[in-house]
């Protein structure tokens, strides 16, 4: 099967989730035999952040701006098998309009890799400048990175015709527990890019703990913190993290902590990559609740969850032997049931359930 996709990025994994995801299922899917071209607008901010430019499984087409691309992006069309086209693309219309126009035999797949806040912002009036204005009717399928409720909504809202949910996942060749000489030298750490909405659980669940032990090491990755941020000097930070460093960073605390956008919670049943990266680097996680959490990994078994910086003191002191536990638990449910590999294998399945009513 060719698959001809137009993304946000695949290049740099600066800033967000989406690169990542992509590649540790491109490598799953070129290990089956399948083609895969990834066509990605060559913007500055991703260009002096980039940490990959080439895949040896895939090809990936940067260019400048949508008339450069549109003759190559017409020919990889005309034969593939499954044209995408991804929320947060900056060409997602143009790229639309011409799987729409020109005629292709393809299947014409929306991938919404962020649908609470799509539908959010639709709700709210507000350009989503991704979507084309007449909604999603005249793609043949719509993915979601987020399941429930948020599928019907697709259907209702934005008038997508079939839906299916296409969860996050990890590549466990990539992400893996870290080799490492001496035992964690952080009690909590966080992984994220700053978010307002975010601000208020990791003040509840990380800040607020952290200055209730202050003798306990804390450690946070991730860009755009502002200058204002309520640094604490137990607090140890790393602006950027790069995928190949994730197994080193989670390895370095006793427990890693999730914390899950507000659109994303209040709408449920959207895992961040994150989970699976730290369960495959057999990290115990402890995460905000959401609804759908259980689906993914069992509370108190396979993942801890917090409410309150009371919970998250008490997942502080639980003993060596639960967090051993829980993370080996958690690593077990990741390898069978959340890699790169499982997720390709039901990309597949759904698209070849699917038939192209384009032509």
């Amino acid at each position: 099967m060719k698959l001809a996709i137009f993304g946000l990025t695949l290049s740099s994994s600066w800033g967000n989730g989406h690169a990542t995801l992509w590649r540790g299922l491109i490598r799953a899917l070129a290990r089956g035999g399948h083609e895969v071209v990834f066509f990605e607008r060559d913007r500055p901010y991703y260009a002096a952040h980039r940490d990959l430019t080439a895949l040896a499984d895939a090809q990936l087409i940067l260019y400048e701006d949508w008339p450069a691309a549109a003759p190559l992006a017409r020919r990889h069309t005309s034969d593939a098998d499954a044209v995408i086209i991804t929320s947060y693309c900056p060409d997602a219309i143009p790229a639309s309009r011409q799987i729409f126009d020109c005629g292709t035999r393809a299947l014409r797949v929306f991938y919404d890799l962020d649908t609470p806040v799509t539908l959010a912002r639709r709700a709210a009036g507000e350009p989503v400048e991704y979507l084309p204005p007449e909604g999603l009717g005249e793609f043949d399928l719509v993915l979601s990175y987020t399941g429930g409720a948020a599928l019907t909504a697709l259907k209702q809202q934005l008038g997508a015709r079939q839906v299916a949910a296409l969860y996050g996942h990890v590549d466990p060749d990539a992400d893996c527990p870290a080799q490492r000489s001496e035992a964690p030298s952080a009690a909590l750490s966080y992984l994220g890019t700053f978010a307002r909405d975010r601000q208020p659980a990791l003040e509840k669940l990380f800040i607020e703990p952290a200055r209730l032990r202050p003798q306990q090491r804390f450690v946070l990755g991730g860009s755009g913190y502002p200058e204002d941020f309520p640094w604490l000097p137990n607090i140890w930070f790393k602006q950027h993290v790069a995928p190949g460093a994730h197994a080193a960073f989670f390895g370095c605390s006793r427990l890693t902590l999730n914390i899950t956008r507000a659109d994303m919670a209040a709408s449920g049943y959207c895992p961040s990559g994150r989970l699976f990266e730290a369960a495959a680097c057999g990290t115990p996680v402890l995460s905000d609740s959401w609804p759908g959490l259980e689906q993914f990994f069992i509370p108190g078994e396979e993942i801890l969850v917090a409410g309150s910086t009371a919970d998250a003191l008490a997942a502080l002191d639980l003993p060596e032997r639960k967090l051993i536990g829980i993370a080996r638990a958690a690593r077990e449910r990741t390898l069978a049931q959340h890699t790169s590999t499982h997720r390709a294998q039901q990309l597949l399945d759904i698209l070849g359930g699917q038939r192209p009513c384009g032509v």
